[in-house]
């Protein structure tokens, strides 16, 4: 997880350099490489609020508020983002930025990205960035498409469970202005922070398990299908049975390459699954679970029976 510090309360040069040291967290293995822009775009606003006229001065000299918006942002595809109990989970992000020909985003000195967050803008619960900056391509003199990544780490940027929800997506920019960025005035920076630029949800990556026995069978005999459904769980970092979960029996004979469902069973109270089928011919018997908003969808392949 991501630690941020509190900027509603301080401002100015202090608030700052709290702000772009990393936290324990990130100078380890989070993931907060761009989200140290975005704490200085906050504290830059901060201290752009406080200071009576920054925002007047935009226009000539891109301190205070920038002439910058974000739009079409895109993260994974339009798909959750499912998430385990150890590796990290990279996906693709992409987005336009439209600004004004004042705004020069290509400029050695600055940076923007984007991000996702739960809870509220202004105090968000949790956030997630990408560990490299975008790359953005120029289109016309006032617009860029970039591309991005956003890194999922269950153990450093993830806080527990609830964080299997919906994440809403946010971007930044800050325009140093020849500041040294290790140190800069907040005053004299150019900042963008835009929310509601869409979103996506963060899930409990799901296994699925199945076995047919006998093997092989008489025809006529008793099949028993044994399996089991679980999902991560980011409190202790472990994969524990999903409870009480619809589950659907499929079959497909060993001459066809379509499976039907043969019946729909739930889960018991520590997500195995036990059901039983008569023999009739050679084929191949899995599970297939649809999901949840929680939890993706996640179908077994097909465990064989010879039939006798």
């Amino acid at each position: 997880m991501r630690i941020r510090a509190t900027v509603a309360a301080v401002s100015g040069a202090l608030a700052l350099s709290a702000l772009v040291v990393p936290s324990a967290a990130q100078a380890g293995d989070a993931h907060g490489a761009t989200g140290s822009v975005a704490d200085v775009a906050r504290a830059a606003q901060s201290g752009s609020a406080a200071k009576s006229g920054a925002r007047s001065l935009a226009a000539a000299n891109t301190v205070g508020q920038l002439d910058l918006v974000f739009s079409k942002f895109t993260v994974n595809g339009g798909k959750p983002i499912a998430v385990g109990t150890a590796a990290t989970k990279i996906v693709p992000t992409t987005f336009t930025v439209t600004h004004g020909a004042d705004v020069n985003i290509f400029a050695s000195d600055f940076e923007l990205g984007v991000g996702l967050y739960r809870g509220s803008f202004d105090a968000p619960t949790n956030e997630l960035y990408g560990d490299t900056a975008p790359t953005c391509k120029k289109v016309s003199a006032t617009v860029a498409t970039c591309t991005g990544r956003i890194a999922v780490s269950p153990v450093y940027d993830l806080i527990g469970n609830a964080d299997a929800t919906t994440w809403k997506g946010q971007g930044f920019a800050v325009d140093y202005n020849g500041e040294n960025r290790n140190d800069p005035d907040p005053s004299k920076l150019g900042f963008a922070l835009q929310d509601n630029l869409g979103g996506t949800r963060v899930q409990r990556f799901s296994k699925l398990t199945v076995n047919a026995a006998p093997e092989p069978v008489k025809k006529g005999g008793t099949i028993t299908v044994t399996g089991k459904l679980s999902r991560a769980n980011f409190d202790d970092l472990a994969y524990h049975g999903y409870a009480t979960q619809s589950v659907k029996l499929q079959f497909r004979k060993k001459t066809s390459s379509t499976y039907s469902t043969v019946k729909t069973i739930k889960t018991s109270t520590t997500g195995t699954l036990k059901t039983t089928v008569k023999a009739s011919v050679d084929g191949y018997w899995r599970y297939s679970f649809a999901g949840t908003a929680s939890t993706p969808a996640v179908t077994t392949a097909g465990d064989f029976v010879d039939v006798k």
